[in-house]
């Protein structure tokens, strides 16, 4: 094998109770994951974890040998909000992820990640975030392989960092629902005819988001509180020669509610031990994930598709 592909366990986006959580990244320790992403990045109502929670389980992981990165959200709507991304940015123990461009201004002038939410859609604007700091580029979900190569092109990376000579790592998002938007108002309370505001919390119930259909019944989007996501899962197992062609060193791979150590592994095998990746993917479509699996973004097509048959 090549150069190893490093894997990423993104935030989890949906509202676990704090057991669940804890459980989770208890099994995540023991995974192959080579680095893990925490915090809440969709809601900040959700408040089973505080900032001192996450801090300590960012602690634990590292001791079990994991990078950990911190995230900010994705959509700041309150001072509240500002003052977490700020705690976050005052500690220098662990990376920041910039959820969005709120955070860029915080954190520039320390190496930092650009969270996928930020818009970078060419050479020239990687370039820029990284004359900030940007020491690690996760590509927004939409854009396809070819197009994260010719941003960061493999051959001659972007630099950046605080000494202005760090070659950008490259993430591509390669397993979950793709987050896709978000909005000031939360769907999720809408669909129980609740307000933002008194909602309820009702997102705990719904551990891996609420499927939305079409009229035709065919699977569509994923209410996840004030995120829209895909209703199928990204699953990019068999393009690791696309991936590192692209100059992909690391790919995210978005928590489930179930079974994500049998994602992790699986992803480990075939991108860095030689297993079979039609073998891998059939077991995948096996544990009847969310909404199916798909790649359409990745290969220039409809995001609702999947290249192989």
């Amino acid at each position: 094998m090549t150069s190893r592909i490093r894997l990423t366990v993104g935030p989890v986006l949906y509202y676990w109770p704090r057991k669940t959580l804890i459980e989770f990244y208890g099994q995540v320790a023991d995974s192959p994951a080579d680095t893990v992403v925490l915090g809440e990045v969709v809601c900040s109502r959700r408040h089973e974890m505080k900032h001192e929670d996450w801090i300590a389980l960012a602690r634990e992981l590292a001791s079990c040998g994991k990078e950990v990165v911190l995230a900010t959200q994705a959509l700041l709507d309150s001072e509240a909000d500002l003052r977490e991304v700020r705690r976050f940015a005052a500690q220098d123990e662990f990376l920041v992820e910039a959820g969005d461009a709120s955070a860029l201004r915080v954190l520039a002038g320390r190496p930092f990640v650009l969270g996928p939410h930020v818009n970078v859609y060419s050479q020239p604007a990687l370039a820029e975030h990284a004359r900030m700091g940007a020491v690690r580029w996760v590509a927004p979900v939409e854009l396809s392989l070819e197009a994260i190569g010719l941003i960061n092109p493999p051959a001659d990376p972007v630099r950046g960092g605080p000494a202005a000579d760090t070659p950008i790592d490259s993430e591509a998002f390669a397993f979950g629902r793709l987050p896709l938007a978000f909005s000031a108002r939360c769907f999720t309370a809408r669909h129980f005819h609740l307000n933002k505001d008194d909602c309820g919390f009702r997102c705990i119930e719904h551990p891996d988001g609420l499927l939305l259909s079409t009229t035709e019944h065919e699977p569509f989007l994923t209410l996840n509180g004030i995120q829209t996501q895909s209703a199928g899962q990204q699953c990019l197992i068999g393009d690791g020669a696309a991936l590192r062609a692209a100059g992909a060193s690391r790919v995210r791979l978005s928590p489930v509610a179930q079974d994500f150590g049998t994602v992790l592994g699986c992803f480990e095998r075939v991108l860095n031990q030689g297993a079979d990746a039609a073998e891998a993917r059939s077991e995948l479509a096996a544990l009847s994930l969310p909404g199916g699996l798909v790649d359409g973004f990745a290969h220039r097509r409809p995001g609702l598709e999947r290249s192989w048959s």
